[in-house]
């Protein structure tokens, strides 16, 4: 039986000295309060109330038993206090420092929605990898490779003046033979994108295209990337709303598509899923991720 539905009948009854006015106080019918007495007494095993007179009265043993009912009710109140808090205390969630505060602003508000309140920590790949291993937050979104992950982000490259073409190839950015001593357009690395999957791709694309190693560099920060982008010719390694926000053409790399993966490193499995499921298309949203799975 709900023994706190009972106890909650009991007092009320033994307050207002009526099962018609506890009914009413309670906002219930009659015959409920009725039913959840006579549940209560059967449960414990004797008699709480002298039906007999014209005013209920508790019995002896109703008497006795009336200040654990009242203790019973406030406890009840008490854990019903702790588990909003509860509900409410923020899940501490280490994500990609290159989001914008705009896209970090929407996915806090928005995930309150649907009950979650978070706590956005913006880090580098490595210090979310470090704040999941010890336990600096309840969860991270960590780069993994994006046949691994659960979000997959689409890079592109991009720079300051709208390119011709639908794509940009790599190889267009080979020097000529009698431009030994001019400047040459370099592909900046921000550090998101420092990780093997990625950074050691875009190396591998560019020896085989027999571009000069300082062609594919990676930047101390972002920026310092934006800054070397926006001052030359030299594109960007990055997701297409990114670019957008820096006010940056984007465009798909020709001979590659390169891609951020995300996954979700929690200590409880609850966090990752509740990650993984009811925020996902949230948290795609703000990484510029797919939202197609």
């Amino acid at each position: 039986m709900d023994v706190v539905a009972g106890c909650q009948a009991f007092v009320g009854v033994s307050e207002q000295g009526s099962f018609t006015l506890a009914a009413s106080a309670l906002r219930v019918p009659q015959s409920v309060i009725s039913r959840r007495v006579a549940a209560l007494e059967k449960h414990l095993g004797d008699a709480l109330f002298e039906r007999s007179s014209r005013r209920v009265v508790l019995t002896p043993f109703g008497a006795d038993l009336l200040p654990s009912a009242k203790r019973l009710l406030q406890l009840a109140d008490t854990m019903q206090h702790d588990a909003e808090l509860a509900r409410r205390k923020p899940l501490r969630l280490a994500v990609p420092d290159t989001c914008s505060v705009t896209r970090l602003a929407r996915l806090e508000a928005q995930a309150r929605h649907e009950g979650v309140h978070l706590d956005l920590v913006p880090a580098g790949p490595a210090r979310r990898a470090e704040l999941a291993r010890t336990l600096g937050a309840r969860a991270a979104l960590i780069a993994v490779p994006s046949d691994q992950g659960t979000w997959s982000v689409p890079l592109g490259l991009a720079g300051v003046a709208e390119p011709a073409t639908e794509v940009i190839h790599l190889e267009s950015l080979r020097p000529g033979r009698n431009r030994a001593s001019a400047r040459v357009r370099v592909v900046r690395i921000q550090p998101e994108d420092d990780v093997p999957h990625v950074r050691d791709r875009l190396n591998r694309l560019r020896d085989a295209l027999a571009l000069r190693p300082s062609q594919v560099v990676v930047a101390a920060s972002l920026t310092t990337a934006v800054a070397e982008v926006l001052d030359s010719d030299d594109l960007l390694l990055c997701p297409e709303v990114q670019a957008e926000e820096l006010g940056l053409f984007w465009r798909p790399v020709g001979e590659m598509r390169p891609t951020r993966g995300y996954g979700v490193a929690a200590a409880a499995t609850s966090d990752a899923e509740r990650l993984r499921t009811r925020l996902w298309p949230l948290i795609a949203r703000c990484l510029g991720a797919q939202e197609e799975r």
